[in-house]
């Protein structure tokens, strides 16, 4: 398991944009599955929504992205360089994600050539699946 501190030694993301609070499997260049416990503290909930906190889709996309960051970037080769969006693909979203709701995410790396990736991504909620999307990604 990785530690908050662990993670950024990986990815360059910092509070308040690191959205990954542990990383609980890893297999480098191939896979890694990460949590991010949404408390009512999130800085977005003040505006998303007042009155029925939701944690924003792209956040979530984010978060998965950041999950497959760790998976790829924990290669010996690819230590000290940062994975940039290349593209979003088939994103769906299907349940809201809340408050006090622990999600889990993972990352597969599903194809890869040269600096160029795609991952595929899913975030799941007590085992119900919240988002699943295909990440693109380019490492520089």
């Amino acid at each position: 398991m990785l530690t908050t501190r662990e993670i950024m030694d990986i990815i360059p993301h910092r509070h308040p944009f690191l959205l990954v609070d542990t990383i609980e499997e890893l297999e480098p260049g191939v896979r890694a599955v990460g949590y991010k416990c949404v408390t009512y503290d999130e800085p977005y909930f003040s505006g998303h929504f007042p009155q029925e906190p939701v944690m924003p889709g792209v956040l979530q996309v984010e978060a998965c992205a950041q999950v497959g960051a760790v998976a790829i970037l924990s290669l010996e080769e690819m230590k000290g360089k940062t994975a940039y969006f290349g593209a979003i693909n088939n994103a769906k979203f299907k349940r809201k994600v809340v408050p006090g709701d622990k999600l889990r995410m993972e990352c597969e790396i599903i194809k890869r050539k040269g600096p160029v990736g795609i991952g595929k991504a899913t975030a799941t909620v007590d085992g119900k699946v919240a988002l699943e999307a295909e990440l693109t990604f380019m490492i520089g």
